[in-house]
């Protein structure tokens, strides 16, 4: 199988970004953590413009939060721009998955297949950091397959807050089954062509998560932007 269904790996020059960004998402960088230029170059072994470009970037995306005179913070997360972030998805992504059901390239089919399996593997051994990559891998290829890739890149500038909660859930829920039913599912209804059916699959889908939003709420209110 091609790697090109597969997000391929940035510039030198985006790295330290992409590692903040990462270590943001996953909650390696929990919500309110304050950042610190110099401690960002040391760690990452680069002068300060590379982390201080960086930080600027993740402004741009609801990542962090620049503060004047008190230096830079990841911002909380905001369940307005988690929901809307959902709303986003849920009208670019039922639109990709009839598209898929029309024409949909065997190599990208295997792709997702592959995914699958990968998947399986991720639950066995509860790695919620992969099963996260997976997921965003999962949707990324059917975007790719539908020659629809600039607009998988228009949901990622929206997608911060929404993506923190869905590995908060990963790590809160040990139970990834459903999760991992309804990418099965939407990968058959793609070999069938079933397009009303995929479109209910993926709106079930993209409501799952936020589903549980109210509950990480209540467990983690110092991670949530209040009011």
């Amino acid at each position: 199988m091609s790697d090109k269904w597969l997000t391929q790996p940035g510039s030198a020059g985006n790295s330290v970004y992409a590692k903040l960004k990462e270590q943001i998402v996953t909650l390696e960088l929990p919500p309110g953590t304050t950042l610190s230029e110099k401690e960002m170059s040391l760690a990452f072994q680069v002068s300060r413009t590379p982390v201080r470009e960086s930080f600027v970037r993740l402004a741009q995306e609801g990542l962090v939060v620049v503060l004047p005179q008190r230096g830079t913070r990841v911002s909380l997360i905001d369940p307005e721009l988690v929901e809307e972030a959902r709303f986003m998805r849920e009208q670019l992504e039922r639109a990709v998955i009839r598209l898929a059901c029309e024409r949909f390239p065997e190599e990208a089919l295997a792709a997702l297949a592959d995914n699958l399996g990968r998947q399986q593997d991720s639950i066995r051994q509860h790695d919620n950091h992969e099963m996260f990559a997976l997921d965003e891998e999962f949707h990324r290829i059917l975007f790719a397959g539908c020659r629809k890739l600039g607009t998988w890149d228009v949901i990622q500038q929206m997608n911060a807050h929404l993506n923190r909660t869905r590995v908060l859930w990963l790590t809160t829920d040990p139970h990834w089954e459903n999760l991992y039913n309804q990418h099965q599912a939407m990968v058959e209804t793609i070999g069938s062509g079933d397009a009303n059916r995929a479109d209910q699959l993926m709106m079930e889908h993209l409501q799952l998560s936020i589903s549980n939003l109210p509950v990480l709420q209540e467990r983690y209110p110092d991670y949530f932007k209040q009011g």
